[in-house]
């Protein structure tokens, strides 16, 4: 059994030497590939993260000028009512 097996092998040897290297090579397409999934996953969740955190500044950014803005939009509203105010009361003074 042992020589039918070593004579088998011998005149099969490029056979099994091919078949080897397949196997060889797909362990290797599959370990590049796994490496390839982790590598991708590891950018996507660094890109989630440091996309929330810049979503979260730049919505911190704009509520501080809507702030500023509402600010000016009121000095500005007290303003003119100042004005208005001054203009009627000069127009109430004056003689019909």
């Amino acid at each position: 059994m042992v020589t039918e097996l070593r004579s088998w092998f011998k005149q099969n040897q490029t056979l099994i030497l091919f078949l080897g290297a397949q196997a060889v090579a797909l362990v290797t397409g599959g370990a590049a590939l796994l490496a390839y999934m982790v590598k991708l996953e590891t950018r996507v969740g660094i890109m989630e993260t440091r996309g929330a955190e810049y979503t979260i500044a730049r919505m911190d950014e704009m509520r501080q000028r809507i702030t500023i803005l509402e600010q000016a939009i009121k000095d500005n509203k007290d303003r003119i009512d100042r004005v208005v105010d001054i203009l009627t009361r000069e127009l109430r003074k004056a003689p019909p």
